[in-house]
């Protein structure tokens, strides 16, 4: 008898969603970096549509907003803010990615990618510089703090067995001392 091949039952909304980068960064001082390039993945033995949606769509352009991905391949989506303006800096636009089966008409995915436009790279360059600066100087006091209690311990004269060891020892060879003295003082009363 032929078995036919069952696919899973896929439940709405719980697909993993392979998106990369998960955030995009449009600095108004660099024109390069007005426009940015999405990847979306479909690692699925099954072909799958998308669609961008965005939070608020006057700011950006996306090139090829709805298409398909074939199974095991990727497709790259084009992504323009167009309104770069003082008033938009450091505000937090969000982008979905919703995917599902190229038949099917429930979104079986989604996944959100944020976009924030910054005045200058420059600027934000600095501050990661600080913030990893800072970053570090935590870590290595963080470092520091663990270690210390392990150093303070070692360093705090000999271990209890060692200070044991030399009592044992010591006993022995007093006793062997003593033990040898009796046989001699015997031989040379005999």
């Amino acid at each position: 008898m032929h078995q036919q091949k069952r696919q899973p039952e896929l439940v709405e909304g719980n697909l993993p969603v392979f998106v990369f980068p998960t955030e995009l960064i449009f600095y108004a001082d660099d024109q390069s970096t007005h426009k940015q390039v999405l990847t979306l993945y479909n690692p699925y033995e099954f072909a799958l549509k998308f669609k961008v949606l965005c939070t608020t769509p006057n700011k950006y352009v996306v090139v090829d907003a709805a298409g398909a991905v074939k199974p095991q391949c990727c497709v790259d989506i084009v992504i323009r803010h167009r309104d770069v303006r003082s008033c938009h800096y450091g505000v937090i636009d969000k982008f979905r990615l919703q995917v599902s089966e190229q038949s099917q008409r429930k979104a079986l995915g989604r996944k959100e990618v944020i976009a924030t436009l910054l005045p200058s790279a420059k600027e934000q360059q600095k501050e990661e510089e600080e913030k990893r600066i800072k970053e570090h100087l935590t870590e290595s006091v963080f470092f520091e703090q663990s270690c210390q209690p392990e150093n303070r311990s070692v360093s705090s004269g000999p271990s209890l067995l060692t200070v044991l060891l030399g009592v044992v020892l010591s006993q022995w060879l007093y006793l062997e001392h003593e033990q040898g003295l009796k046989l001699t003082s015997e031989g040379n009363l005999s």
